[in-house]
């Protein structure tokens, strides 16, 4: 071996070894599994074309990268590709960060306005409590609340609306109809809106904590499937199927959609399941703290995987979903959000 090929060799080696040992680092320090495993094959490619160039031999024939000195730049580019997608991961991180500040603020305002230190202290045991993430909802939210009972199954129900960031009159018309809401300073996305929900549910040390949208599409009549399971004690987690039930939009393009989504985590899963961006759910809040949740839109899949992976006794039951009964969605358009949702599946999957 020539002595410029050694160096070439050496190079990589350090190179690869500090990529890789940045990426267990990051791992360790609470990073995901994609990007420890994203560092591990960017060093791996550099260690062979750096050790073992005939390997790529094919590759930069093809490219006419004879020379060894070149295809190790190109191996560059791969590096730089990490570093970017690092770098996403850290943008992520800090939006992650802000949520927790936003969602503590929060909470902090509901403890201190809704709670007594009576309440704080000992909690509402049995109780079920509805989180109604609201944003920009005034058209429909009142119809909403208004349907939601006070009591299901023979346990008592209590409202809260978090209110994301809504430039409207939705926060005034829910205090309006005598229900709690918490505010957050500046629009979140439905993920946060709903951690910060749990975080309500923990703090009221409730038994059954479920999600219900402000828009209409769900009705609250339907609670009752939910809670059932969770009371009888078959589950800890309890997910509505609008294919088990009924689908207003039945055979459009969402509908193709929301099946392969659906399919696809149950061949992750092993678990099947049906419908995979349903949102109206219900869980064990003693089950809560077992979910790591981090996204702050496509959360309907993120909770579904982190519920199986964390073992969480799961079972569907049919509801309705209809259509939006006013307002406008606040789904990305077009090929945003099927793009959004497989990248929070798998990012969630491999984590």
């Amino acid at each position: 071996m020539s002595l410029a090929a050694g160096q070439v060799s050496i190079a990589g080696l350090v190179i690869a070894a500090l990529f890789a040992g940045y990426g267990t680092y990051r791992y360790r320090a609470g990073g995901s599994r994609l990007d420890l495993l994203l560092s591990l094959l960017i060093a791996l490619g550099v260690v062979l074309v750096s050790v073992v160039p005939q390997i790529f031999g094919i590759f930069t024939r093809l490219l006419g990268l004879e020379d060894r000195g070149f295809a190790l730049l190109s191996i560059a580019v791969l590096l730089l590709f990490g570093l970017f997608l690092n770098l996403l991961g850290r943008v992520r991180e800090a939006g992650r960060r802000n949520g927790e500040i936003v969602t503590g603020l929060a909470v902090k305002e509901y403890s201190e306005k809704y709670l007594s230190s009576e309440e704080r202290a000992e909690g509402h045991p049995g109780e079920v409590l509805i989180i109604v993430p609201a944003y920009d909802e005034e058209g429909g939210i009142q119809e909403v609340l208004r349907r939601i009972p006070d009591r299901v199954l023979g346990h008592e129900v209590k409202t809260v609306v978090v209110d994301d960031g809504s430039a409207d009159r939705t926060a005034d018309i829910a205090r309006a109809e005598g229900v709690p809401v918490v505010s957050h300073v500046v629009n979140r996305g439905q993920g946060d809106a709903l951690r910060t929900g749990f975080a309500i549910a923990q703090a009221e040390k409730s038994e059954i904590v479920i999600n219900l949208d402000a828009d209409g599409q769900y009705k609250p009549e339907e609670l009752d499937r939910l809670v059932k399971p969770i009371i009888e004690g078959r589950a800890d987690f309890v997910l509505g199927s609008r294919f088990m039930g009924f689908y207003e939009e039945a055979g459009s393009v969402r509908h193709i959609g929301v099946v392969f989504f659906s399919r696809m985590i149950s061949l992750l899963t092993g678990v099947k399941v049906s419908d995979c961006t349903n949102g109206y759910r219900a869980i064990r809040v003693s089950e809560l703290h077992k979910m790591n949740l981090r996204e702050d839109r496509f959360n309907a899949n993120e909770i579904i995987l982190e519920g199986l992976k964390n073992k969480l006794r799961f079972e569907q039951v049919p509801v309705s979903m209809m259509t939006r009964a006013a307002g406008e969605t606040k789904k990305p358009p077009k090929l945003a959000y099927p793009l959004g949702v497989f990248r929070v599946i798998i990012s969630t999957w491999l984590r």
